[in-house]
């Protein structure tokens, strides 16, 4: 009896568990882009902190190196450590409706007929039999 009893509370739990939550709102989407873009500029602080301290240390060890009188290799060239700046987030540009997004006509066109001058005879001939 327990056994069913246990099965069952598992098997209700776990269609609890599998239940949609609701689309999230255009506010949640825009704070979700936010917080990206800050884990993705908090990352790039990261490794410009980084590169920072392996030049310490690697100008710390050449410097201990020739103060001991050993002979080291020259430095391998690598990039300069790329400061990424003060975070700075500006949200994407919402969609604009297609009327207003100007994939129309413009006016100018649309004061004329399309057609040309030439005639239709002229710009298709007719096939001979």
């Amino acid at each position: 009896m327990k056994k069913i009893l246990i099965v069952s509370l598992l098997a209700s739990a776990s269609v609890l568990a599998l239940a949609k939550l609701p689309p999230p709102s255009d506010e949640a989407k825009a704070k979700a882009a936010e917080t990206a873009a800050r884990a993705a500029w908090a990352g790039k602080v990261d490794a410009y902190r980084l590169c920072q301290s392996q030049d310490k240390v690697a100008a710390g060890y050449y410097a201990a190196a020739k103060a001991a009188g050993k002979e080291t290799k020259p430095a391998m060239a690598t990039p300069a450590c790329a400061d990424p700046g003060a975070f700075a987030y500006l949200p994407p540009e919402a969609a604009k409706p297609l009327e207003a997004s100007g994939a129309h006509s413009p006016a100018a066109t649309a004061t004329s007929p399309p057609g040309s001058k030439t005639p239709a005879a002229a710009i298709a001939p007719a096939k001979k039999p």
